[in-house]
């Protein structure tokens, strides 16, 4: 496999975790989630946050020399550093509606509940989530927002894909494959 590393962002539930898993099946490179590594190891998992600098080391440690992988998850505020790593990054976008029901499927099944007639029990530690998702498409410079991922993507010297995350999985995977192939060529050429 030649060269290529491939991050994927966006809002929570937009399925970048989704489509990160897919393009590593794919393309039989590793995949990695930022979450693994800006969270501590905790249960209930995250409640604590590692350190920048550790982040930082451990992803050096486990895949950032390497030639191929695929990361998932949002780093804008704390990636800079390894930004340069970058051959591909994927905006993945969903509507806020689509993501909040994704989300709440996401928590029922992470806090062992069952759907019974659409309905299942919310914690407010859930509630409080969920609203914090939904303002990723309102929300400014300050927070993890569309705003503050777009003016992050301006700054990127590598190739930028926006994908609708509402699509297939599958028919986004052929979308990014076409495109790796152009996007990848162009980093090995430099």
């Amino acid at each position: 496999m030649n060269r290529c590393r491939i991050h994927l962002t966006g809002a929570s539930g937009s399925g970048v975790t989704t489509l990160g898993h897919a393009l590593a099946s794919e393309f039989a490179i590793p995949h990695h989630d930022t979450d693994d590594y800006y969270w501590l190891p905790t249960d209930p998992p995250f409640r604590h946050k590692r350190a920048i600098p550790d982040r930082l080391r451990l992803m050096h440690e486990m895949f950032l020399d390497r030639p191929a992988w695929v990361l998932s998850g949002a780093l804008e505020s704390w990636g800079t550093a390894i930004a340069d790593r970058f051959d591909l990054v994927i905006l993945v976008q969903t509507s806020t509606s689509t993501r909040i029901e994704r989300l709440r499927r996401r928590e029922a099944m992470r806090h062992g509940f069952s759907e019974i007639r659409g309905a299942w029990p919310v914690l407010p530690e859930t509630e409080a989530f969920l609203r914090w998702a939904a303002e990723y498409d309102s929300g400014g410079l300050s927070e993890r927002s569309l705003l503050r991922h777009r003016v992050w993507l301006e700054s990127l010297t590598c190739q930028v894909l926006t994908v609708d995350g509402g699509r297939p999985t599958a028919e986004l995977v052929e979308m990014v494959k076409t495109f790796r192939e152009r996007a990848c060529r162009t980093q090995l050429a430099q």
